[in-house]
C-alpha cells in the first residue's frame, strides 16, 4: 500500500460520506411538500404563504414515511379536509396537531392505521361535528378540541360522556351552537333521546371441559338504539354469532384448552358512547407436560418442567422407579404460573453420583394424568474420570438407591424391602469393611509370630514355653539321660538339664552324650560350673566332664 493511499484513503472515505449525507438531505427536502419543513422524524407546515390544499404526503421513497413521529401544521385556511387515506402511511404517527386551519370534517376511518396516535390537537378550527367512531381503537392521552364551532346534537354528546369519564390535565371549555346559534357549554347540554346504552350478558355458568360447546346470550337497549357486537379477542374455539335487533348469541364450540382464563365481551354502542358486559371463560381438562428436560446447575441443580392443567395437577417425581418423597434438600419448586400453566423444576441440593438415575413426573388431576421421563447425570463414580472410560456401563447408577437426606425415604414402609431397582447399600458397605478389618488383624498377627520367631532362634538360650511356635516343651529329668534341652522349671538350679534317651528327641547318639537340644536341634556343649556359680558339690555325677575325679 502507498502512503499517498494510506493517508488518503481514511480522508476520502470521510469526504464520500459527507457528500452522502448531503444528498440524503437534499432528497429529503425534494420528498417534503411546499411550505412545509421535513425532518426524519418530523413534518412542520407552519407557512400560511403559498399554503398547503391537501394534507402533506412525502412525494419520495428516500424518506421513509414510517419513522415520522410528528406532523405539526398551523395556518393553512385552506386545509379542510383529513381524508382516510392522508394518514395511512404514517403507522408510527404519535402527535398530530392541527391549530389555527380551516379543518372542517375528518374521515371515519382516518386514523385507522395510526394505532401508535396518543396526543391530537384540533383547536381553533371549523369543526362542526366529530364522531366518537375515530377514536373508539385509539388509547389517547389527549384530545384537544378548543375553539370550534360545534353543532348541538346528539354526534357531539360524547365529548360530553368523554370530559366526565376521563378528564383532560387541562379542563377544556367547549362550547356548541343551537338552533339560535348561542353559545351553550357542553357540560350543560341536554339532548333528549340521546343516553348512553347498556348491554346485559346472560351466561351459563362457563366453567366447562375441554371439547365441550357453550352458547351466550346478551341484550342491549339505549336511545338511539344501538348496535351489538361481540368482542371474543383471540379466541382459538371455533365460534359463530347471531344478532337479531337488540340481542344476540355466541355458540363456542370444541373449546379449547388455550382458551382457559380468557374474556369474551356483549358491547352496545351508539352515538353517545358504548356499554360492555363481561365474563371469564375458565375451561378444565387433563394436565400435560409439555416440557422436561435434563438438569442444569445454577445455585441449585434443577430439573426444569412446564405442566398445563386445570384443575391444578398435583405433582409426583419417581426415582428409578420408586415415589420420591420429598425434603429440604429435594423439592419442587414452582417459580411462573400463567393461569393454567405451571413453570417450575426439582431443585436438588449438592446431588452426588447416588443421585443419578431415572427421573419421572407424574401430573394429575380429576380429568387424567401424564408422565414423562429423563436420566440425569450429575457426577461421575469416584475414581472413574466421565471422559476417560466411555464403555463404562452406565448400569453402575442404576443399581444405587436413595442417599439419605437427598432423595427421601424410597422403602416399602409396610413391609421393610426396597422397592424394585433399589439395593440396600449400607449392608454392602459394612460388609466391604468387616472383610478389610479381619484381613488387617490377620496381617498384623502374623507379623508379630515372625517377628517373635526370629526373635526366639536368636536367642542365647531360647525363651520359655515356645511349644506354640514349633519349640518342644520338653520338662527336664535330674539324672535321666545326657542329653539338655531349656528347662521350663522355674526352680531348677541350672538352665541346662539332662533328658532320657527314651524320650522323643533326637538320638543320643548323634551330637555326644552331653548334648544341649534346642527346638529339634541336638548340640554338644560342655558345662563350666563356675559359670554358673554352683560348686562341684552341686554337680550331679553324670555331669562332670570328662576325666574329672568324682567325690562322694
Amino acid at each position: 500500500m502507498s502512503s499517498w493511499t494510506r493517508w488518503h484513503g481514511p480522508a476520502m472515505a470521510r469526504l464520500w460520506g459527507f457528500c452522502w449525507l448531503i444528498v440524503g438531505f437534499w432528497r429529503a427536502a425534494l420528498a417534503c411538500p411546499t411550505s412545509c419543513k421535513c425532518s426524519a422524524s418530523r413534518i412542520w407546515c407552519g407557512d400560511p404563504s403559498p399554503g398547503i390544499v391537501a394534507f402533506p404526503r412525502l412525494e419520495s421513497t428516500s424518506a421513509d414515511p414510517e419513522n415520522i413521529t410528528e406532523i405539526y401544521i398551523a395556518n393553512q385556511k385552506r386545509l379542510e379536509i383529513i381524508n382516510e387515506d392522508d394518514l395511512e402511511a404514517y403507522v408510527g404517527l404519535k402527535n398530530l396537531t392541527i391549530v389555527d386551519s380551516g379543518l372542517k370534517s375528518v374521515a371515519h376511518k382516518a386514523f385507522l392505521k395510526n394505532s401508535n396516535l396518543q396526543h391530537i390537537n384540533f383547536t381553533r378550527n371549523k369543526l362542526t361535528i366529530l364522531s366518537r367512531k375515530h377514536f373508539r381503537h385509539l388509547d389517547l392521552s389527549e384530545l384537544i378540541l378548543v375553539g370550534n364551532p360545534f353543532t348541538c346534537s346528539c354526534d357531539i354528546m360524547w365529548l360530553k360522556t368523554l370530559q366526565e369519564t376521563k378528564p383532560s390535565p387541562e379542563t377544556q371549555d367547549l362550547y356548541c351552537l343551537d338552533e339560535n346559534n348561542k353559545n351553550i357549554s357542553l357540560a350543560n347540554l341536554q339532548i333528549p333521546h340521546c343516553d348512553l346504552p347498556s348491554a346485559n350478558l346472560a351466561a351459563p355458568n362457563l366453567t366447562v371441559e375441554e371439547g365441550k360447546s357453550i352458547t351466550l346470550s346478551c341484550t342491549v337497549a339505549g336511545d338511539p338504539v344501538p348496535n351489538l357486537y361481540w368482542d371474543v379477542g383471540n379466541l382459538v374455539s371455533k365460534h359463530m354469532n347471531e344478532t337479531s335487533h337488540t340481542q344476540g348469541s355466541l355458540r363456542i364450540t370444541n373449546i379449547s384448552s388455550d382458551d382457559s382464563g380468557k374474556q369474551i365481551s356483549c358491547v352496545a354502542e351508539n352515538l353517545v358512547g358504548e356499554d360492555q358486559d363481561s365474563v371469564n371463560l375458565t375451561v378444565h381438562f387433563a394436565p400435560t407436560i409439555t416440557f422436561l428436560e435434563s438438569p442444569t446447575s445454577d445455585h441449585h441443580w434443577c430439573i426444569p418442567f412446564t405442566v398445563k392443567g386445570n384443575p391444578k395437577p398435583a405433582l409426583q417425581w419417581f426415582y428409578n422407579g420408586a415415589i420420591l418423597n420429598e425434603s429440604k434438600y429435594i423439592c419442587t419448586k414452582i417459580h411462573v404460573t400463567n393461569h393454567t400453566e405451571y413453570h417450575g423444576c426439582l431443585q436438588l441440593d449438592n446431588p452426588t453420583h447416588m443421585n443419578n438415575g431415572d427421573y419421572k413426573l407424574v401430573a394429575k388431576n380429576e380429568y387424567g394424568k401424564d408422565e414423562k421421563q429423563i436420566s440425569a447425570h450429575f457426577m461421575g463414580w469416584p475414581g472413574i474420570d466421565d471422559g476417560a472410560n466411555p464403555n463404562y456401563p452406565d448400569v453402575i447408577y442404576e443399581d444405587y438407591g436413595t442417599a439419605a437426606n437427598d432423595i427421601g425415604d424410597t422403602t416399602n414402609k409396610s413391609n421393610g424391602t426396597l422397592p424394585t431397582g433399589v439395593v440396600d447399600t449400607g449392608r454392602e458397605h459394612l460388609s466391604v469393611y468387616a472383610v478389610v478389618v479381619i484381613a488387617s488383624v490377620v496381617g498384623f498377627c502374623l507379623l508379630v509370630m515372625l517377628f517373635l520367631l526370629k526373635l526366639a532362634r536368636h536367642s542365647k538360650f531360647g525363651m520359655k514355653d515356645f511349644s506354640w511356635f514349633g519349640f518342644g516343651k520338653v520338662k527336664s529329668r535330674q539324672g535321666v539321660g545326657p542329653a539338655s534341652v531349656i528347662s521350663n522349671d522355674d526352680d531348677s538350679a541350672s538352665p541346662l538339664h539332662h533328658i532320657s534317651n527314651g524320650s522323643n528327641t533326637p538320638s543320643s547318639s548323634e551330637g555326644g552324650p552331653d548334648a544341649v537340644i534346642i527346638g529339634m536341634t541336638k548340640i554338644p556343649v560342655i558345662e563350666n560350673p563356675q559359670y554358673f556359680g554352683i560348686t562341684n558339690s552341686q554337680l550331679k555325677p553324670d555331669t562332670w566332664p570328662r576325666g574329672s575325679p568324682k567325690t562322694a
